[in-house]
């Protein structure tokens, strides 16, 4: 049966969809006819060309590059989103960085210096002056000036005061992504429906992030108050920073009302009346800025959570084999501290997250006791449909996993080796494909402030992740455990609480949500109200009884409350006189709480620092588990009032300088320091990457060329074909293969791995994978064989508790892993070590770290063999309309669109799908020449 996926205006992040279907021909060429009328943005001609960001010199040479699909432009009026549903045209820049962004995955293999730009932008600083598109000074402005180039149209936002350079990024935010802000200050305070339509995805999307951080407006604001008034002037600066952007915002929002030019889905959502433009496009508020940081914290920078999973495979083990045998398979598979597993920092310790020698405090469930928070009460209309509690499954599975969207890769190479003897990276995060992108390019110089690179929308204030006069920055997801679950004991009934041997009552935090049908979302009418039940230790997430005890599980996070915090960090890497080498590169990175991998490089020096607000916990407490809530147990120093604690100190987070290269894909940081997500073991995709720069590292000469081309067929590289289908023949052909099936499928298999092992078109645009039939075979092969390899150990139960922990897949086409289908990142999540690792042992290869057991065949070589013969027969029969059933993207069987890229629509904008990468969505190749 196809996979049916959401056809709303504002999909589920990880689903995608069509352009918006529901106008038809006739009536859009109607409705342009009257739209064309009113007045188009003003787009101040060049009246005198902009000089180059002169005031700075720029350290790159010409050697600093970037991507970031599809396009600058991510609003776009009513009449051209009509035109777009009508005729299939773009707004101008919505999807200029589409195309050569795509051609990287047929073109790198020829890749030269020379060509780079062919498939990135010229990321220099300025823009010549006959590449000037248009000059504007905001709101009338004397001190900011906004000149976007003709290629890309990003905008070079240059001021001459502090305000008005703050002013002006905010200006331009709103041009470039007006709609997407307001649609996610409205996801972060849980108010989409709303908002946007009360599709069932909607619905789902706002339940999970809510659930993680369920503020109040009082909350948002105290987030302002105390990053300003904690950090002294740094503190003071980002405040009025803050304001400025706002105020830039809201100068846009007046001068697209009046102007008629605002984004049309506002029309298309029922906000504005495209005849007489009544209705309102509400202001921002400085608070609206930290909901959205909350949206962004918690899709990729909040590592830990899972304990109540894992408590419950935990017990699913000791009941299979009892308590010392079960705990000894559970932690084979857990690999939290796996020998074989690749590494970012490869020398030196950095104990975190270890299973303590003797645990205390732990609260594990009653078998059978536990039961998930209910946070959707009194449903009403199309809230009540089988869809809509179905999202709201998902939503709340989602949102306790620890299998977070890790995403993001960085190659980094020092001088040493390198052809120039300069040092040379390619990094970038990988966050999903989106319509309009989540990121945004600019250009930001003015007092105090001096970077080009991409910021999340609505949180340009200062570029995130890109590069400053002589040195770039990028990070990646690190996912280290900042997220503790407490068990609180009941008193009273079930929201008072134990709180340090007094009844407390718990705070009951609602969010009343209604909406009924619009042109955009035509989902019928309906409310409902989501309510969170918050204790000291955090939003409630299960109900259990523990030694018969009832109890509330709780989720404590060392970022709650704090999401604003961060604004320091990133203030100071956009800052030219605070950063002027690696060591002071480290010290602003200290000062960001969310959970990231940072890496820089500048013309002499590399680093690396793992950042994060780690919390120092009581001895004995086992971070994987639920621990009881008792002043014991709890983080060292922890005031409740403010969820502040004693931290790990900077030196004991995994942290770098000069290391002769660096890659990172979301792996394992550094030795004994745990990460909070299963699978990081012998087999990850960081394998992929640190496979092939260790080899460029060992031959010398490294180019900017050559580590695009590395990262490049990384990202076309399947993890599973490359690293493990060699043992999985190995065992197969350990005796002659005699069926005809099973040996046709063998030789196919085996000719693909002899090529590469890379899922790559015949040639560019032929939409048809070299290699084919042994794609398919192993994408129905690898589910049939972990299953029949692992299952009949393990038992039902406990297999399927383990699958809770980590899914057994995330190919590219797989629309049950943590990213979903046409999500472009793959084989993050997956059981690949685990096959690795027992299949060795049934070869009787050396394996550090083994499984607890062997199960493939009970370990017996002929048995297994067996066991993979007969799934590989099963697998090779499966046709291609049965691998790859089809959904709303794609006719089932195509297998080159089942893989494909596509950007998922929040707004009225649809772009083509691509072929398949698995690479960053925002990308810098940089290489600087000189430095300050």
């Amino acid at each position: 049966m196809p996979r049916r996926t959401p056809r709303n205006a504002l999909d589920r992040l990880r689903t995608p969809r069509r352009s918006l279907g529901f106008l038809k021909t006739a009536s859009v060429c109607v409705l342009i006819a009257g739209l064309l009328s009113p007045l188009s943005q003003a787009a101040a001609a060049p009246e005198a060309p902009a000089a180059d960001a002169a005031a700075v010199t720029d350290h790159c040479g010409n050697r600093c590059s970037d991507i970031l699909p599809p396009g600058q432009n991510g609003n776009a009026t009513l009449a051209q989103i009509l035109l777009h549903q009508a005729f299939g045209t773009q707004p101008a820049h919505a999807e200029d960085q589409l195309g050569p962004y795509a051609s990287l995955a047929t073109g790198y293999s020829t890749l030269t210096d020379a060509t780079i730009n062919t498939f990135f932008n010229d990321a220099s600083f300025g823009v010549p002056a006959d590449q000037v598109a248009s000059t504007v000074k905001p709101a009338g402005r004397s001190d900011v000036t906004i000149v976007r180039d003709k290629k890309t149209g990003v905008p070079h936002i240059t001021g001459t005061t502090r305000y008005g350079t703050e002013f002006g990024a905010g200006y331009a935010a709103a041009e470039d992504r007006l709609w997407l802000m307001d649609v996610f200050r409205h996801v972060g305070r849980g108010q989409l429906t709303s908002f946007a339509g009360g599709a069932a995805s909607n619905q789902g999307l706002e339940q999970e992030f809510w659930r993680n951080a369920p503020y109040t407006e009082a909350d948002l604001q105290a987030q302002i108050d105390n990053a300003a008034a904690s950090n002294g002037e740094r503190g003071r600066q980002a405040l009025a920073d803050v304001n400025a952007y706002v105020d830039g915002i809201n100068a846009y929002i007046d001068a697209s009302d009046s102007g008629r030019y605002f984004p049309g889905e506002y029309v298309l959502t029922g906000h504005k009346d495209s005849v007489t433009n009544a209705g309102t496009i509400a202001h921002f508020k400085p608070t609206d800025l930290v909901a959205l940081a909350s949206v962004i914290g918690a899709l990729f920078g909040s590592g830990g959570g899972g304990e109540v999973g894992n408590a419950l495979s935990l017990l699913a083990a000791q009941s299979k084999y009892g308590v010392t045998e079960g705990t000894k398979v559970w932690e084979s598979f857990r690999e939290r501290n796996d020998p074989e597993a690749v590494l970012t920092v490869h020398d030196g310790s950095f104990p975190y997250g270890r299973k303590p020698a003797d645990p205390q405090g732990e609260a594990l469930p009653d078998a059978g006791s536990v039961t998930r928070e209910e946070l959707v009460f009194d449903r009403t209309g199309s809230a009540a449909s089988p869809g809509a509690t179905g999202a709201s499954a998902d939503a709340a599975a989602n949102a306790v996993t620890s299998a977070k969207r890790g995403m993001s890769n960085a190659l980094v190479v020092s001088g040493e080796h390198t052809a120039s003897g300069h040092p040379v990276a390619v990094f970038g995060p990988q966050t999903g494909y989106f319509a309009p992108q989540l990121l945004m390019l600019q250009e930001i110089q003015g007092p105090g402030i001096s970077a080009r690179g991409a910021s999340f929308a609505g949180l340009s204030f200062y570029v995130e992740l890109g590069r400053g006069q002589d040195y770039a920055w990028s990070a990646t997801t690190s996912g280290q455990d900042i997220i503790d679950t407490y068990a609180v004991e009941l008193c009273q009934d079930d929201h008072h609480y134990l709180y340090r041997g007094t009844c407390t009552p718990m705070e009951k935090v609602e969010q009343k949500n209604a909406w009924k049908p619009t042109v955009a979302d035509g989902t019928a009418a309906g409310s409902y109200t989501m309510r969170v039940w918050r204790t000291k230790y955090g939003p409630v997430t299960h109900r259990a009884t523990v030694d018969g005890k009832k109890v509330a599980y709780t989720t404590l996070r060392s970022s709650f409350l704090h999401e604003a915090d961060s604004i320091i960090g990133f203030q100071m890497l956009n800052d030219p006189d605070h950063v002027k080498g690696p060591e002071s590169f480290q010290s602003a990175v200290q000062h960001i709480n969310y959970t990231f991998n940072w890496f820089y490089a500048d013309s002499e020096h590399t680093a690396y620092y793992n950042s994060g607000d780690n919390p120092v916990r009581a001895n004995g407490v086992d971070a994987e588990f639920p621990a009881w809530a008792q002043p014991a147990y709890e983080w060292r120093n922890w005031n409740p009032d403010t969820n502040t604690a004693s931290y790990t100190p900077p030196s004991q987070h995994p942290n770098s300088i000069d290391q002769d290269y660096y890659i990172s894909w979301n792996n394992k940081q550094a030795e004994d320091y745990a990460a909070a997500p299963w699978g990081n073991g012998s087999v990850h995709r960081g394998n992929l990457l640190d496979d092939r720069v260790k080899k460029l590292v060992d031959a010398g000469g490294v180019t900017r060329a050559s580590l695009v081309k590395a990262m490049a067929e990384a990202g076309l590289a399947d993890l599973r074909a490359q690293d493990v289908l060699p043992k999985l023949l190995k065992v197969i052909n350990s005796s002659p293969v005699t069926d005809p099936a099973a040996a046709a499928a063998v030789s196919k298999l085996s000719a693909w791995v002899s090529a590469g092992a890379r899922r790559t078109e015949t040639s560019a645009g032929s939409r048809t994978y070299a290699h084919a039939d042994a794609i398919r075979i192993l994408d129905a092969w690898w589910p049939l064989l972990v299953k029949a390899e692992f299952e009949p150990g393990l038992g039902s139960d406990l297999y399927s508790a383990f699958t809770a922990n980590l899914p057994v897949d995330e190919s590219p086409s797989a629309a049950h892993g943590p990213t979903g289908a046409h999500a472009g990142s793959a084989y993050q999540y997956g059981w690949w070590s685990y096959v690795d690792k027992d299949i060795r042992s049934v070869l009787g290869e050396q394996v550090q770290g083994p499984l607890a057991r062997t199960y493939c065949g009970d370990g017996s070589l002929s048995a297994c063999r067996d066991t993979l013969i007969s799934t590989l027969k099963e697998a090779a029969g499966r046709t291609a309309a049965q691998v790859y059933p089809g959904d709303d993207a794609c006719s089932a069987g195509d297998q080159w669109c089942a893989d494909s890229v596509v950007h998922r629509a929040l707004g009225g904008i649809g772009h083509r799908g691509i072929s398949w990468q698995n690479r960053p969505t925002y990308q810098q190749v940089v290489e600087f020449t000189s430095h300050r």
